[in-house]
């Protein structure tokens, strides 16, 4: 009987596994977490650091609910790690939301809810991959969104740079990514192909993450990762922006606005593709996003929200036969769901879509999925172009096993550059 009761659990939280950030509700919107004060890092904190995340989201209800959250623990491959809360949580398993506000001065009506993670009595005990699940009524199974996070312990020094490939065929459009793994002498590492792993990530991507990396060369201690053709990423192009600081001064990517005394529509200026566009460096935040009013008010529960009005404008005026293509970046989760693409405009001979933002500074692109690709792998191909010099942030990922462990550890978080690339 306990048995049968564990593999109900197993299966139950596996399902989860599949999708480690969804949004459940519809009326949760402008969901953040990062590290404290720093809203374009992403969520990790280092293993008994007392380092903190911030978590904020808005509920468009605009009521008081009773939400709580608590910790997945995962495997490298985001699959539930076969262990109990009281293996991987130090305290209690599930915390309250008790810091909210009711929005003032802005048109939009919600409630902004916010806390500092990990709370004093609900820490992390292990390093890993974690899943953030917020739910409702104190019951889980009513989430309302869920978030990855990282905890790391430091056991493992990474040296990384960025290459142009040998490859003819990827050497002006991709980027290639060589690394070495030192590993700390406290590691018992009998087998490092079975006991080590590695997750590559371009702008902390996780639809396009190389997971199955295999070291080139290994010592006691060290492993090399020098292949042409498994570390390579589409480059891309510096992201497009858009500037809804302020909701009253229109920016320069805003062709026009409307505005009534309950909402505020926003249009943007139509995107033409970028294919043929020479290479122009400028700084982006590669994806992300942040919140931030240019008006003196709290950007936490007094800033607006708008209906913000996308175009984009294929080669000719022709819809794409066999693809479909979405807005894609932070502002909406790098969702690529079929209930999310643009929709084509015959009259207009453009693609179109509405994003209900608050009011910040936002990165974006445009992307596009074969209809046939069973994998729905996003391309910049026909929309943005890749360029090899274009500038983005690769983080690798060191997992360890032991050999009798039944989850994988985090032992090192490493960052590098592109732009740190001797050309």
């Amino acid at each position: 009987m306990r048995y049968f009761l564990f593999l109900l659990f197993f299966f139950s939280a596996h399902g989860y596994s599949q999708i480690p950030e969804q949004v459940y509700s519809p009326t949760i919107k402008s969901i953040q977490l990062y590290p404290y004060g720093n809203q374009l890092g992403y969520p990790i904190v280092k293993l008994n650091s007392g380092e903190q995340l911030e978590l904020h989201f808005d509920d468009m209800d605009a009521n008081v609910k009773n939400y709580s959250y608590t910790y997945q623990l995962c495997n490298s491959d985001w699959t539930p790690a076969i262990l109990s809360h009281f293996d991987f949580i130090k305290g209690f398993s599930q915390v309250r939301l008790n810091t909210y506000r009711i929005s003032s001065i802005a048109f939009t009506r919600y409630t902004h809810y916010q806390a500092l993670l990990p709370d004093r009595n609900c820490v992390p005990s292990r390093s890993g991959n974690y899943i953030l699940k917020v739910f409702l009524n104190g019951d889980t199974s009513q989430l309302i969104f869920t978030r990855r996070m990282l905890v790391v312990e430091e056991l493992a020094a990474v040296g990384a740079q960025i290459q142009q490939p040998f490859n003819g065929q990827f050497f002006r459009t991709h980027q290639k990514v060589q690394f070495r793994v030192n590993l700390n002498e406290a590691l018992d590492v009998v087998n490092a192909q079975q006991q080590i792993k590695v997750s590559l990530l371009q702008n902390m991507r996780w639809d396009n993450a190389i997971t199955t990396m295999r070291p080139t060369f290994f010592s006691r201690k060290t492993l090399e990762y020098n292949t042409e053709n498994e570390a390579l990423f589409p480059a891309g192009k510096e992201w497009r922006w858009l500037d809804l600081r302020s909701l009253r001064l229109q920016s320069d990517r805003v062709a026009d606005a409307r505005y009534t005394n309950k909402s505020t529509e926003i249009y943007v200026r139509p995107d033409l593709e970028r294919v043929t566009q020479r290479f122009n460096f400028y700084r982006d935040n590669n994806g992300k996003y942040f919140l931030e009013p240019t008006e003196n008010i709290n950007p936490l529960w007094q800033s607006d929200y708008a209906t913000v009005h996308f175009t984009f404008v294929p080669p000719g005026n022709t819809p794409f036969a066999d693809k479909d293509i979405f807005i894609f970046g932070a502002l909406n989760d790098y969702d690529l769901r079929d209930q999310v693409k643009m929709t084509y405009n015959s009259d207009k001979g453009a693609y179109e879509t509405t994003l209900f933002l608050k009011q910040g500074y936002f990165d974006y692109v445009y992307v596009t999925i074969d209809k046939k690709d069973p994998k729905r792998k996003a391309a910049f191909d026909v929309t943005e172009g890749n360029l090899w010099e274009t500038e983005n942030e690769y983080t690798i990922l060191v997992y360890f096993r032991e050999l009798a462990g039944r989850a994988d550890r985090l032992i090192s978080v490493a960052r590098v550059n592109s732009l740190t690339t001797v050309r």
